[in-house]
């Protein structure tokens, strides 16, 4: 049975982390129903609403649990009754917006709590304020993704990991641009993980499916369906999201969108195996496509697209440009294909590493370290 009616967390969530989770889940099994407010300034980099979408997604199995989001772009001042009062203020107006008017329990785990709790007439209900359950911060995961990364909500990780997607016609270089970028930054993203064409693996265990029946067959005789393509596509999207768990840096050869492609090439425009899982396309920050010109074609005995080539390059920068997707054509020497691809990957990485805040910001200090 709940020890409280409504309770109350609040916080930036900036971004959510196993702390935050484990503040919640305890709040949400002591409460008959769970207000989770995220606030959101204007000087911060990452949208309260991701931040709030990511809560709900974490905790969609608690039925509880109710995740609202509330613009403050107040200033802290944890001395100031009057700026205390704007901040309740705007808490107030987002539970009233939702039918909420009384407040039985705040949880937090900070030192302001019992302010807080004070100002809406609640309990204070203080959950690991030293942080030994879960010794992260918010300031921790925004001083260093890559260290954080595990610590980071699961929904959080799909969403701020950076996705460069290599796509290109048959043997355009893909899988060697891939590969060369994945040891290029494995110093830097130790954990990067192996995201295949999984539309290649498949390729393989039909041939050997059918070979079992007739040891002459060729790659040629493989018949495709569409539901072969909405399995690759689905599994390619899997491959990659799994490779956005464990590491804030995905370097995928290929996607599901590519699978969209080469469905039309085998199947021809009437098959929309591959459709669903491509319309599920999580974030994307960069598709590289590989240059047919200046690459010789490799027939390595599962390849039989060298007529084709320059119509499918064709075909990506059609789709890329359509869908709105930031895209590089890279072409020349694969030296000047690493070349364009590290240098617009190096400002992305920078870029999606800066969180910005207000100037009346804390940094929140664990066992005695700034973190």
């Amino acid at each position: 049975m709940s020890t409280y009616g409504t309770g109350l967390v609040i916080g930036k969530f900036y971004p959510p982390h196993a702390g935050h989770r484990h503040l919640i889940e305890v709040a949400a099994a002591e409460s008959e129903r769970l207000f989770v407010i995220v606030l959101g300034s204007r000087f911060e980099s990452l949208p309260m609403e991701d931040r709030a979408r990511w809560l709900s997604l974490e905790f969609a199995s608690c039925p509880n649990v109710q995740v609202l989001f509330q613009a403050d772009d107040c200033p802290v001042d944890y001395q100031s009754e009057e700026i205390w009062k704007a901040h309740v203020e705007l808490m107030r107006l987002a539970l009233k917006g939702v039918g909420v008017g009384q407040i039985d329990a705040v949880f937090t785990s900070e030192m302001y709590g019992h302010q807080l709790a004070d100002a809406l007439k609640a309990q204070h209900v203080v959950v690991d304020p030293e942080r030994r359950v879960y010794p992260v911060s918010g300031t921790m995961c925004r001083d260093d993704l890559n260290v954080a990364w595990p610590h980071i909500v699961e929904p959080a990780r799909q969403g701020l990991a950076t996705r460069i997607i290599v796509v290109g016609a048959e043997s355009t270089g893909t899988t060697t641009l891939t590969r060369s970028l994945m040891e290029h930054y494995r110093s830097q993203f130790p954990t990067i993980g192996d995201v295949p064409e999984y539309g290649r693996l498949r390729t393989y265990d039909k041939l050997d499916e059918l070979r079992s029946l007739n040891p002459d067959s060729g790659v040629e005789d493989l018949v495709w369906t569409a539901d072969d393509f909405s399995h690759i596509a689905t599994r390619q999207n899997e491959l990659e999201n799994a490779a956005a768990s464990q590491c804030p840096l995905v370097i995928a050869d290929t996607d599901s969108l590519a699978t969209v492609l080469w469905e039309r090439r085998y199947m021809g425009v009437g098959s929309f195996g591959a459709a669903e899982a491509a319309g599920n396309l999580p974030r994307r920050d960069l598709y590289l496509l590989t240059d047919h010109e200046g690459v010789d074609f490799e027939d390595d005995g599962f390849r039989d697209g060298e007529h084709i080539r320059a119509d499918m390059t064709e075909w990506f920068k059609d789709a890329l440009a359509s869908a709105g997707h930031s895209w590089v054509l890279v072409t020349g020497s694969h030296e000047c294909r690493m070349a364009t691809a590290t240098g617009i990957i190096d400002l992305i990485l920078e870029q999606r590493s800066e969180f910005t805040s207000p100037p009346w910001a804390t940094r929140t200090v664990l066992t005695g370290a700034v973190v």
